[in-house]
């Protein structure tokens, strides 16, 4: 007898499989998900960044003070290697109309109290207004005027401090002399820093995504509602859920090779962890991705219902994660929130490994609470396609009560 329980549940099992797979090669939009968007995005997201930094960002000059110092800081900043200074406009207007039509990427306003404000020992201020269809715009533009305004500040120190040596200068300019060394990142490239997160953010959302579109599409189609059909094969629930999500899950192991060891090869991004390492994390992340999207598609009424509730999450996933925005600056119950989602673990383990030379062992944490996130959202997605599975057969013991009803009242009356 357990044996024969043993080969009728082997044989349920690999007949939802089978079924979960060819569902996923019959619908046009889960094949987008699982394979379109995983190997296409990955490009060209990458190579959109692929420069890491960017030199000679046209800016326009609004300058409303006219003097020497103000012009001295506008020269200042043309001489540096990131930005050029295409033109100087009468007011805001002119200069705003420059950036509508992309001749320039900033504008750097002087305000009139410029001078004035420096000759009586006061802070001034120089206003910078740029494009942010682009970070790497806005950071070139940042870093420019930023450097000049402190060296203009430094030479002010020393004018304001006559009759010294030349040693007493130095120290008054620089009180501490340093050098800045980018960790992990010497070029400052925004690929190199946001694209390992990006990649394993791309692997969580389009496989609840595609989930989800499933999901929808079974309630659409379904007469009551129900996530799987009603034959033989789907009897049990441990079978129900291992049987489809070893289809997302094997189907997510291609795309997590492809996209955390080819894409940053193809682009020749940080790549420093070992791979063995890389995959102890892959496999957790990936196991509990699924039972996530899995647990989440009790959410996915209809096939667009998935677009508006996932799509929408991912950039705040992404600074949530604690790699875009400073951990340290994210209030403790967005913190708590973000622990809801295997991102957040996922992202902070392949970026401590895979651009920080980390060990397994190092982020042992991360990969702990990925397994657990893995149990806690296996057994909700028992759950809730037990509750599924209940409340459609309910409706439809309902309906056939009704119908048999009708028919025997229909009797009656002949």
């Amino acid at each position: 007898m357990p044996r024969y329980r043993f080969q009728q549940t082997t044989k349920d099992w690999f007949a939802i499989f089978i079924d979960e797979l060819q569902t996923i090669f019959r619908d046009q939009g889960i094949l987008i998900f699982f394979i379109i968007v995983p190997l296409g995005y990955p490009l060209l997201y990458t190579y959109i960044y692929n420069n890491e930094t960017l030199h000679e960002v046209p800016a326009v000059v609004v300058d409303e003070n006219r003097t020497q110092e103000s012009r001295n800081f506008v020269r200042k900043v043309d001489a540096t290697a990131d930005v050029h200074i295409v033109s100087h406009c009468a007011n805001m207007q002119e200069a705003q109309q420059m950036v509508k039509q992309r001749e320039a990427y900033g504008i750097i306003y002087i305000p009139r109290s410029f001078t004035s404000d420096l000759a009586r020992m006061k802070q001034t201020s120089v206003r910078l207004y740029t494009d942010m269809s682009g970070l790497l715009y806005y950071k070139a533009l940042l870093l420019s005027c930023t450097n000049v305004s402190l060296e203009m500040n430094a030479k002010l120190k020393v004018m304001r401090s006559p009759g010294t040596t030349d040693e007493v200068d130095a120290v008054t300019q620089h009180p501490i002399v340093y050098q800045q060394v980018d960790i992990f990142n010497p070029q400052t490239g925004f690929a190199s820093f946001l694209i390992p997160a990006v990649l394993i953010l791309l692997l969580q959302q389009t496989l609840v995504l595609g989930v989800g579109l499933s999901a929808g599409t079974a309630r659409e189609q379904n007469t009551f509602g129900e996530l799987v059909p009603f034959t033989r094969h789907y009897s049990g629930i441990v079978r129900i859920v291992l049987g489809k999500g070893l289809v997302y899950f094997l189907v997510y192991l291609w795309n997590a090779f492809y996209c955390l060891f080819l894409v940053p090869k193809f682009f020749s991004l940080p790549q420093i962890g070992a791979p063995w390492d890389i995959w102890l994390i892959a496999l957790p992340f990936l196991v509990a991705c699924t039972a996530f999207a899995m647990t989440c598609s009790v959410l996915i009424r209809q096939r667009e219902t998935v677009f508006m509730i996932i799509v929408f999450c991912s950039v705040p996933l992404l600074f949530l994660s604690g790699v875009s925005w400073p951990s340290w600056a994210i209030p403790n119950f967005w913190k708590v929130v973000s622990w809801a989602f295997p991102s957040t673990f996922g992202i902070n383990a392949f970026v401590k490994v895979n651009t920080m030379g980390a060990r397994a062992i190092d982020v042992s944490h991360e990969i702990i609470c990925l397994w657990i996130q893995a149990a806690f959202y296996f057994g909700t997605s028992l759950l809730v396609y037990r509750n599924n599975i209940v409340a459609s057969r309910r409706r439809y013991d309902e309906r056939r009560k009704e119908i048999i009803a009708r028919r025997n009242k229909a009797t009656q009356n002949n």
